[in-house]
């Protein structure tokens, strides 16, 4: 079983900029592809961005093209998403997810979830 980290959350004012890390607790030899979704008081969980087990390829929702950047450094098996330019309506609890390959929007499709992380952007 693979536990997933998040961390990085805070409160910030808009326009500022957050860097969230996410990483597997404990020894794992595998490199996941991962995704990160978010989810505001009373709604869904929606995806944010995903990037592929080696670092190829990433997809962002339009909602956070041009401002978030999804990156990774295998040697650590971590990812982040660094994320500039926040809005108020980027406050939520953002989580991220692990797959063998998957790292698109579909949240079933993920095996592994981590706890979540606070992000409150002020206006």
């Amino acid at each position: 079983q693979v536990q997933l980290v998040e961390s990085g959350g805070g409160l910030v004012q808009a326009g500022s900029s957050l860097r969230l890390t996410c990483a597997p607790s404990g020894r794992t030899s595998s490199t996941y592809a991962m995704g990160w979704f978010r989810q505001a008081p009373g709604k869904e969980r929606d995806f944010v961005a995903g990037i592929s087990w080696n670092g190829g390829a990433t997809t962002y929702a339009d909602s956070v093209k041009g401002r978030f950047t999804l990156s990774r450094a295998n040697a650590k098996n971590t990812v982040y998403l660094q994320m500039n330019s926040l809005r108020p309506e980027d406050t939520a609890a953002y989580y991220c997810a692990a797959d063998d390959v998957y790292y698109g929007s579909r949240l079933a499709e993920y095996d592994y979830w981590g706890q979540g992380t606070q992000v409150t952007v002020s206006s």
